[in-house]
């Protein structure tokens, strides 16, 4: 095996488990999606896509971040890297709501294929600039 291939098959095993993630057995509840925004990875040769989502549950502000392998250095409007595995695509709201679960420290959300994909609960960016709550939630350092 060539040392490139070798590269591509250890990068692949490496994010085999990050986009997508068996949601617990929590009550789904609907939230209203606020706003979503994201840190693209543009010429990336193996790096990620951050993309953020604020919610609206249970009249609880939730925002959650999703991690997404990216490689496009070639063309930075696509990841090559979904024609290897479908779950390396970032995730979309399918409308203004949706179902979801959620505990302390992670949301999980639906793809369009029905699976479950699990976002990582984070309130210290501040990354929304169409909903003031979404950015009234984000906690701000203190400036000591």
């Amino acid at each position: 095996m060539k040392s490139g291939s070798l590269i591509l098959v250890f990068v692949l095993t490496a994010f085999a488990g990050v986009a997508s993630a068996k949601s617990p057995d929590l009550p789904e509840v609907q939230a209203q999606v606020l706003d979503h925004n994201g840190y693209p990875c543009n010429n990336c040769f193996f790096g990620a896509n951050t993309n953020y989502y604020c919610f609206e549950a249970n009249n609880k502000i939730l925002i959650g971040y999703q991690k997404t392998p990216t490689m496009n250095w070639k063309d930075e409007d696509k990841n090559d890297l979904t024609k290897v595995h479908k779950a390396w695509s970032a995730w979309s709201p399918s409308g203004t709501t949706v179902p979801l679960r959620y505990d302390d420290k992670n949301i999980w959300v639906t793809s369009a294929a029905g699976k479950s994909v699990k976002l990582k609960q984070d309130y210290t960016t501040d990354i929304f600039v169409n909903n003031s709550r979404c950015r009234g939630a984000v906690k701000k350092k203190s400036d000591d």
